[in-house]
């Protein structure tokens, strides 16, 4: 029999979230928050365009499915952010979206449970409030942004954010990144273009106009002035790793030649140590840290920061009901245990100094 309902026909339910302002008033950031987070924009933008030679280190899980273990961690973050203040200004990984290249566990937000029932106005109260908890540490958050919407929760306690490997050709992600608050990286593509990821700073560089939601949730077209704080980040690709010398020398090259682009990109940019450039090899990605201290150490210029995957415990474990995982170990990448990124961290900001007194 013919039907005239020609809209929403693969769709199975729709769940209401709470307006953004409201959500954030429920969950306020508060004075001493809201400082640390405005303090900590501005030392990442300083030391992206050269105007503070201290190392940008981007720390933590691959991504957060446990509160508790995920709050240790930014309490013993803490301590090593103090120690090491005058080398590196340390932000905590604090990672809530996971892209999937076909299909798996997307993430706290989307999946707060682990058990596919998907409650994301649940998730969306959950990563606020461990966002809160580990700024009270003391400790700035970095966070990749997934869904286009997102940040209207989240972003007012974000001190960094990422557009990951997967989205970083994406129109959304690129007007996404031109309206946010705080620097932005573009992670070269999977395949290991990285023009793919300057293109993506020069577009979010710019002002854009496009379909988004005020903060009562209404649609509305969204007007941005552009970010001039967005850089490009090499993770490494599908051919292998290109945290190399020649491969830093020449993306600095191709983004100091445009004209188009801020100093952010121009001056320097950000080592994923991970993914591609360790071949996912947890005990490798320490390898990579450690030839990346040296040539720090020996004054090779545009390493502004590198991007650390680092947990409790080492390695990774399948996904699953909270009660039955390892306490402190990932459920998406393998990530460095807690010592070995402690050792690591020490071995960075040493370097840091040793390339002071190199350029003095």
């Amino acid at each position: 029999m013919f039907s005239e309902e020609l809209n929403d026909l693969r769709i199975r339910a729709l769940q209401a979230l709470p307006a953004p302002d409201d959500f954030r008033e429920n969950l306020p950031l508060g004075q001493f928050r809201a400082h640390l987070v405005a303090r900590s924009r501005d030392a990442v933008s300083k030391i992206l365009r050269g105007e503070d030679d201290r190392l940008l280190v981007l720390v933590g899980p691959c991504s957060v499915h446990d509160p508790v273990a995920a709050l240790e961690y930014a309490h013993r973050l803490a301590r090593l952010a103090t120690e090491f203040e005058d080398e590196l200004v340390i932000v905590m990984r604090v990672y809530f979206e996971k892209p999937r290249t076909t299909v798996g566990w997307k993430g706290l937000i989307n999946d707060p449970y682990l058990d596919g029932t998907h409650d994301i106005a649940t998730g969306l109260r959950l990563a606020r409030t461990v966002l809160l908890s580990v700024l009270d540490a003391g400790v700035p958050a970095a966070t990749e942004f997934l869904e286009p919407t997102s940040p209207q929760f989240i972003a007012d306690a974000i001190t960094w954010g990422a557009i990951g490997a997967r989205n970083t050709e994406s129109q959304v992600h690129r007007q996404l990144a031109s309206g946010l608050s705080m620097p932005v990286g573009f992670k070269n593509a999977t395949d290991g273009d990285v023009r793919t990821a300057i293109d993506g700073c020069i577009a979010a560089a710019n002002e854009h106009t496009f379909f988004g939601a005020d903060g009562q949730g209404r649609a509305a077209a969204v007007q941005t002035t552009g970010n001039p704080d967005c850089h490009v980040i090499l993770r490494g690709g599908r051919e292998g790793p290109n945290y190399d010398a020649a491969t830093v020398a020449e993306t600095l090259a191709q983004t100091q030649a445009n004209v188009d682009l801020h100093r952010a990109a121009q001056h320097g940019l950000v080592i994923d140590a991970s993914h591609g450039n360790s071949g996912k090899d947890h005990h490798r990605q320490a390898e990579v840290i450690r030839e990346l201290a040296a040539r720090i150490a020996a004054g090779e210029p545009g390493l502004s920061g590198i991007m650390i995957e680092s947990f409790l415990e080492s390695g990774a474990q399948p996904p699953g009901p909270l009660s039955t995982l390892r306490y402190g170990q990932s459920i998406t990448d393998k990530c460095l245990d807690w010592q070995t990124t402690a050792d690591l961290l020490a071995e960075l900001a040493a370097a840091v100094s040793s390339r002071r007194r190199t350029a003095n």
